[in-house]
């Protein structure tokens, strides 16, 4: 099984600078977003990267885990994390359990941390996924 799991590819799509989407996207795993997006993102489940020279304008960002290094305006909701890098611009109320505001960056915005860390199948999960569960509940401890 160990062999199966390592061996498994991720999709991973990608929306090109000269990319403009205007809509509802719905996705089940990697998305990055390089051009301008307006609309609705819903991807639970998948990991979004909105990439520096990205323009986000949207209702609602739902995903797992979200990396911002361009402009977001619109509400974002994370199960497991948010990351916003240094440089960007994030306007919207932000929901997740973990999150990470580096410096040098404008925010706008409330947020609300979920206290419910997701539950992790020891047994089923590759050991860089246990490590990361290991690293969220640790944080919650402190």
């Amino acid at each position: 099984m160990a062999d199966r799991i390592s061996t498994e590819k991720k999709r991973v799509t990608i929306f090109g600078e000269d990319t403009e989407l205007n809509g509802v996207l719905e996705l089940s795993e990697k998305l990055i977003l390089t051009g301008k997006f307006t609309g609705t993102i819903h991807g639970e489940g998948s990991e979004i990267e909105i990439s520096k020279t990205s323009v986000c304008d949207a209702d609602t960002i739902t995903s797992k885990s979200i990396e911002i290094s361009g402009k977001v305006k619109g509400n974002i909701t994370a199960t497991e994390r948010v990351e916003i890098f240094s440089g960007s611009s994030v306007y919207g109320d932000i929901t997740t359990s973990r999150l990470r505001i580096a410096n040098n960056v404008d925010y706008r915005g409330s947020v609300s941390m979920l206290h419910d860390q997701p539950e992790v199948d020891l047994f089923s999960v590759v050991s860089a996924d246990f490590r990361q569960s290991l690293l969220v509940h640790s944080d919650v401890v402190k």
